[in-house]
């Protein structure tokens, strides 16, 4: 998990810190007519100019911070430059440190955005999970008990098509018609902005529903293909024959075994909610992680944008750790000594 951190960190931090995107920060920060020496300038007084192993290593904070003399001849230091306590400085000052750095659009520490926008896509995944897990086991599992039947078919239609109709396709038909006055049933609101302070059913019904549309497809399909493999079971076949009735072969014997491939699925899920709300949440005017996502890409702000990479990078080794742990307890064939 640590190499892996540590990988997709520093190919994040190489990316963002190429040359035509320091170039772009330095005339937003600064005159977007500023000539090529006022951008070196620029650069080499905020540290961008070093070279990019001591620039992780700073970031990351196993490296003391920069300290440059600038051209106007003050000392500019990478440590206690954003500091509420200015005569505080710090040798070490990184994500290890906790400074995660200074946003140069929000004008803020990038920590405190993340904080923010991490509980208010929490929020809105809490209610995404509440309602496509449940749904989606109860189709997977319905669809599976009795492979070929009509009620399989039509199930698996639906699990299929809401899969392949991406969010945005979704998202606009459903703002269209149920949130449009134009087609006459404005039963919710077309945007989740208010649902930032107070989550109603009105404003903060369809941008869950279109992410949970989106998500029980795959995992019904995965619970249906496993519920059906395990009712062709021998132990299955046998519990037939002995009389036990079909609900508690199902409930009793099939259930737990059936849910062993798609919990793995539905772990895999947590990523995707953090960083695949990135369309439903610019969609609705939510302005949770996904939304900051995109306005740190979007305006070229790289301490913001590492903070982004850094936290999801640490969401997806951790549910996936998460996962192989649970997979261990669900599957009985498999016995850790």
């Amino acid at each position: 998990m640590l190499i892996t951190a540590i990988c997709l960190t520093f190919l994040v931090f190489f990316l963002t810190n190429l040359y035509p995107n320091l170039e772009k920060l330095a005339k937003s920060q600064g005159n977007f007519r500023m000539g090529d020496a006022e951008v070196e300038s620029y650069l080499y007084n905020h540290g961008y100019l070093q070279p990019i192993a001591m620039k992780y290593g700073q970031w990351v904070g196993v490296l003391p911070g920069y300290e440059i003399k600038a051209s106007d001849g003050q000392i500019r230091e990478r440590c206690g430059k954003y500091q509420k306590n200015e005569t505080k400085k710090t040798e070490y000052c990184g994500i290890l440190q906790g400074y995660w750095g200074f946003s140069t659009v929000f004008k803020d520490d990038v920590a405190d955005i993340i904080l923010k926008r991490l509980y208010l896509t929490g929020k809105l995944m809490f209610f995404v999970l509440l309602l496509m897990i449940p749904s989606a086991l109860i189709v997977g599992v319905l669809a599976g008990m009795k492979e070929g039947s009509k009620m399989d078919r039509s199930l698996s239609t639906f699990a299929i098509t809401t899969t392949a109709t991406p969010e945005y396709v979704s998202g606009v038909i459903l703002i269209t018609v149920f949130a449009s006055s134009a087609v006459g049933l404005k039963w919710f609101k077309g945007t989740a902005t208010s649902a930032m302070e107070n989550a109603d059913f009105e404003s903060f019904f369809l941008p869950v529903l279109t992410i949970a549309l989106y998500g029980m497809g795959y995992i019904a399909r995965m619970t249906r293909a496993s519920m059906a493999e395990v009712m062709t079971a021998q132990y299955i076949r046998t519990a037939r024959l002995k009389g036990v009735s079909f609900k508690n072969i199902v409930m009793k014997h099939a259930l737990r075994n059936a849910l062993i491939a798609p919990f793995t699925v539905i772990m895999l899920q947590f990523p995707w909610l953090l960083n695949g709300v990135v369309i439903v949440e610019t969609l609705f005017n939510y302005k949770g992680f996904g939304w900051t996502l995109v306005q740190a890409a979007g305006n070229n702000d790289i301490e913001l944008l590492l903070g982004v990479s850094v936290i999801s990078v640490m969401v997806v080794l951790i549910t996936q750790l998460i996962s192989d742990i649970g997979y261990v307890y669900l599957n009985p064939r498999i016995n850790v000594n």
